[in-house]
C-alpha cells in the first residue's frame, strides 16, 4: 500500500472518529506526553487515566517531579504495576533537571538516553510534543502493520521486529506528525483491536492481508509459550495489639523495589527461625492459604503467616519499617497483592 494511500484513509478516520480529549491531549507538553506514554506501557488508557489526573495534581511540573521523594512518587503509582517505569520516570526527572533545566531534548538520541525511555516512547514524545516525524512501534501499532502486511511471525521476533520498524519508517508524514501519530494509536486502540476487531467498519479493510485470508484473529502471532517457573515466599504478617501491622520497605533493586511489604522469606524454616528470634512461638503462628501473584517472568505463590507481638519488633538489620493501620488506601506505596491482603485483614477477612 503507498504510504501517501495510508496517511489519507488513516487521518481522514482519525478526524471522524479518533480520540481527542483525553487528559494528556489537553494542554499538550513535552512533560504530560511523557508521563502519560510511561503510564500507557502495557496498561490500558481506562487504567491510566486516573492516575494520570492525581500524577499531575501531585507533580505538574519537571521540576516538581525531580523535588519530590521517591516514596512519594511510588505510592502514587501503587496499584498501576511494573513500578519500575515510576523509579524511572523519577530518576529522569532529576536528569532533565540537572542536564537541561526542566526541558525536553529534541533529539531522539538525547531522549532515549533518559532511564526508562525506548525508541518508541521518545518518538511518541517527538512526534505528539514537538510535532516532529519520528516512527513509534506500540503494541497497537506493531497490530495494524502485521495485520495489514499479513505479517505471521511473532512481532517480538528481532527479523520481525525489524521490518516493522521499517514499516513505522515508510509510512511516516512529512507534516502533521502528531495527529499521524495519535491516529496510528487511536486506530488500534478503538478499531484494530486485539479481540474483536472492527473490520466491518475498517477503512483499510480491503488492503488488509489479514482479513482477505481470514487470519485476522490469528494476527499478530502470540509470544510462544514458556512455562513460568514458581517461586514461594513466606510473608510475616506482624500485628502489635493496636490494630497494626508491621512493614519493611523492599530493597532499591529487586522486585518491588522501594515499595513497602510485610517481612518475607524463602523457605518456611527461615520464618519460624526467626519468630522463635523475637520471642514467638511457631504454634502460636496462623497460617492463611497459599495465594499467587503472577509477574512477567514467574509466579510468585506467597504464604501469608499471622502473628501477634506483646512486645515491640526489633528491626532486620537496618531496613526502614514502619506501623501502619490495615485499610484498603495504605499511607505508603506498596504492591497490589500486599493492598489486597491489607484490605483483608482490615476488614477482618482472614481467610483460611
Amino acid at each position: 500500500m503507498k504510504p501517501e494511500r495510508l496517511r489519507e484513509i488513516l487521518l481522514r478516520w482519525h478526524d471522524s472518529e479518533g480520540r481527542k480529549d483525553l487528559p494528556w491531549q489537553r494542554q499538550r507538553t513535552p512533560y504530560r506526553v511523557w508521563v502519560s506514554e510511561i503510564m500507557l506501557q502495557q496498561t490500558q488508557v481506562t487504567t491510566v487515566i486516573p492516575y494520570f489526573e492525581r500524577f499531575m495534581a501531585a507533580f505538574p511540573t519537571v521540576e516538581s517531579l525531580a523535588r519530590a521523594e521517591l516514596d512519594q512518587v511510588l505510592h502514587l503509582w501503587a496499584g498501576l504495576g511494573y513500578y519500575a517505569r515510576a523509579r524511572n520516570l523519577h530518576r529522569a526527572a532529576r536528569l532533565l533537571q540537572d542536564r537541561f533545566q526542566g526541558r525536553f531534548p529534541e533529539r531522539l538520541e538525547s531522549l532515549c538516553a533518559l532511564p526508562g525511555v525506548g525508541r518508541s516512547t521518545a518518538g511518541a514524545i517527538l512526534s505528539l510534543a514537538f510535532d516532529r516525524p519520528a516512527p513509534i512501534l506500540d503494541g497497537n501499532v506493531r497490530r495494524l502493520w502485521t495485520r495489514l502486511h499479513g505479517i505471521e511471525t511473532w512481532p517480538g521476533e528481532r527479523a520481525t521486529e525489524r521490518l516493522l520498524w521499517r514499516l513505522s519508517e515508510r509510512y511516516l508524514p512529512d507534516r502533521n506528525a502528531a495527529v499521524h501519530t495519535q491516529a496510528l494509536m487511536d486506530f488500534g486502540a478503538t478499531l484494530c483491536t486485539r479481540s474483536r476487531p472492527k473490520c466491518d467498519r475498517c477503512p483499510f479493510r480491503d488492503h488488509c492481508l489479514a482479513h482477505r485470508h481470514g487470519k485476522v484473529s490469528e494476527i499478530p502471532a502470540p509470544r510462544p509459550k514458556v512455562r513460568k517457573p514458581v517461586k514461594e515466599s513466606y510473608w510475616l504478617v506482624l500485628s502489635d495489639g493496636r490494630e497494626r501491622l508491621y512493614l519493611e520497605r523492599r530493597p532499591a533493586n529487586g522486585v518491588w523495589a522501594g515499595l513497602w511489604s510485610f517481612p518475607s522469606w524463602d523457605r518456611r524454616e527461615a520464618l519460624e527461625d526467626h519468630c522463635l528470634d523475637i520471642g514467638l512461638e511457631t504454634g502460636a503462628l496462623t497460617w492463611l492459604a497459599p495465594r499467587r501473584h503472577t509477574f512477567t517472568h514467574f509466579q510468585l505463590r506467597y504464604v501469608p503467616v499471622l502473628a501477634a507481638l506483646k512486645r515491640a519488633v526489633p528491626r532486620v538489620g537496618d531496613t526502614p519499617s514502619r506501623w501502619i493501620v490495615p485499610t484498603g488506601r495504605p499511607e505508603v506505596a506498596v504492591p497490589s497483592p500486599v493492598k489486597k491482603l491489607l484490605a483483608e485483614l482490615g476488614s477482618g477477612n482472614m481467610l483460611t
